[in-house]
């Protein structure tokens, strides 16, 4: 009877890389193939007479045959576990109807997203459950999940160490991978908060040349502990022994997994960083809870509205505009020394994404959709009421038409989407606040607003919107033909109605010279 299983990777501490028997052990891998390698080293560091199982979801058991393994394989069944809920939550079961498993080590590789439908109480009674049913075989089982998904699992495994005998990450780099131990415990004893720069060997992970040793475990007292991105100082040195600074965002995270209180300042370059920031920020909040005091400076304008509002939902304590200078940012920083985040984090990050984002549309839509889409927006409760957008009609200047004023318009963002109605152009600009208007106008329009329309009207408050919306919507009912077209031509009638009934012709003039007489 085996006491303990191996995880094969090498040159690191020995009891994080062995597994007791019984015992229940999660590994969530970021991609594929690096499961796959960490599948087939298990595979491999496994005595010639050990016993095995290996469970693998969907067709992964092709990809895994696709490259050699151990001679050890041909000792121990294979299985394919259908990637249904249903197929979980009867494992056990199924195993005993075919393998009856005793003094056996079982590994389940298997695709994240089988456990996306698992509510946080149904994957702890599962894995609870499953736990028992191996101390009573005396098996070992260790997953290893991958894939798209294992953000939400490792959000929802935080807090179960009653239950898992060990829990870890790796995450795939450049060349390299970050393993993260959040808890591993044996027969020997309990190991937490362990961090590893794994290469990979010939014979699968192992520790670099400068990790044999792990990073040292969360300071208990690291509340004065200042950690930044390098640029974030403008050039200046750290200002004092507890200031670190680090060469990007990436590495500050990796950094701050290990501390428990201590401030973490990220630097915001461009738009296009804003999701992934989103991410570092939810991670670190979810994995390190809510003594953090997490920063972001933005270091030249690429924050909007709602971009600021979802960095502080994934966890952000303050936000620093590009316009405030060195000097009032290290105040801001003495503000929020001491505090505590006390808002709720979502667990899963997609929802808040879709929540806090939820128009994808841009440009110009026929007065229908423009409606609905203005509707929708209005009745998501995630967004602030009051705070979801503003709407702005526009009348043109004499001589220009309601649909030619479009020329001069260009949205880019998704949410900011137009319409045409009343000889009007009606603009709907998502998550801008009634001060920043004027400011977004001059982005919006290429000639100047008040030289290309005669006058405006704006609504920011949500039953303001709600109300003109209604009206508009009864503009399209009353602008409708006894007989029923599609609903592009009903659409296209109810914009072009006015311009029609507008529409002045030209009337020739002859103008007479000076003392032409007129003929008889």
């Amino acid at each position: 009877m085996a006491n303990s299983f191996s995880l094969g990777i090498r040159r690191i501490w020995q009891e994080l890389s062995a597994m007791q028997s019984p015992g229940f052990y999660w590994v969530n891998i970021d991609r594929q193939n690096d499961a796959n390698l960490f599948c087939r080293q298990i595979i491999a560091a496994q005595e010639e007479n050990s016993q095995l199982a290996l469970i693998c979801s969907g067709n992964q058991i092709d990809t895994l045959l696709a490259t050699p393994l151990s001679p050890a394989i041909k000792k121990f069944p294979l299985y394919s576990l259908p990637e249904k809920k249903a197929a979980l939550l009867h494992l056990a079961d199924d195993l005993m109807r075919e393998l009856k498993p005793s003094n056996r080590l079982l590994i389940l590789l298997a695709h994240a997203s089988l456990w996306q439908t698992f509510t946080s109480d149904e994957l702890r009674n599962w894995a609870a459950q499953l736990g028992q049913w191996l101390h009573q075989r005396q098996c070992t089982l260790v997953i290893l999940s991958h894939g798209s998904g294992v953000s939400k699992l490792k959000g929802q495994l935080a807090a179960e160490h009653r239950i898992l005998n060990g829990l870890a990450s790796l995450q795939g780099l450049q060349g390299s991978a970050q393993y993260l131990v959040h808890w591993w415990s044996t027969a020997n004893g309990i190991n937490a908060n362990q961090l590893f720069t794994l290469t990979e060997g010939p014979e699968g992970w192992q520790g670099a040349d400068d990790s044999n040793q792990p990073s040292p475990t969360p300071e208990r007292n690291d509340e004065s502990l200042c950690l930044a991105e390098q640029r974030i100082l403008e050039g200046a040195p750290p200002l004092s022994a507890s200031w670190q600074l680090f060469e990007n965002n990436t590495k500050l995270m990796q950094r701050g997994m290990l501390t428990i209180a201590a401030t973490l300042i990220f630097a915001l370059y461009q738009s296009d960083e804003i999701d992934e920031l989103a991410h570092q920020i939810h991670s670190l909040r979810r994995s390190r809870g809510d003594g953090l005091k997490i920063v972001v400076r933005e270091m030249s304008a690429s924050l909007r509205y709602s971009d600021e509002r979802l960095l502080l939902a994934c966890g952000a304590n303050l936000i620093v505009p590009h316009v405030a200078p060195l000097s009032n940012f290290l105040t801001m920083l003495e503000g929020i020394q001491g505090q505590r985040l006390s808002r709720h984090i979502p667990e899963d990050i997609d929802n808040l994404l879709a929540g806090l984002r939820p128009l994808q549309l841009k440009g110009y839509l026929p007065l229908e959709e423009f409606s609905r889409a203005v509707t929708s927006l209005m009745e998501n409760t995630l967004l602030p009421e009051d705070g979801k957008g503003v709407m702005v009609a526009l009348r043109p200047a004499p001589g220009l038409s309601a649909r030619q004023s479009m020329t001069l318009c260009h949205l880019r963002r998704f949410g900011d989407i137009m319409t045409v109605a009343q000889n009007r152009l009606f603009l709907f600009l998502s998550t801008c606040r009634i001060n920043d208007l004027d400011t977004a106008l001059k982005f919006v329009f290429r000639l100047p607003v008040g030289e290309a329309f005669s006058n405006r009207v704006v609504w920011h408050q949500d039953v303001d919107i709600i109300d003109k919306i209604r009206l508009l919507r009864q503009h399209i009912e009353f602008s409708l033909p006894t007989s029923k077209l599609p609903s592009a031509a009903v659409t296209t009638h109810a914009v072009e109605t006015e311009h029609q009934t507008e529409r002045r012709e030209p009337i020739p003039f002859t103008l007479m010279s000076l003392g032409q007489e007129e003929q008889p």
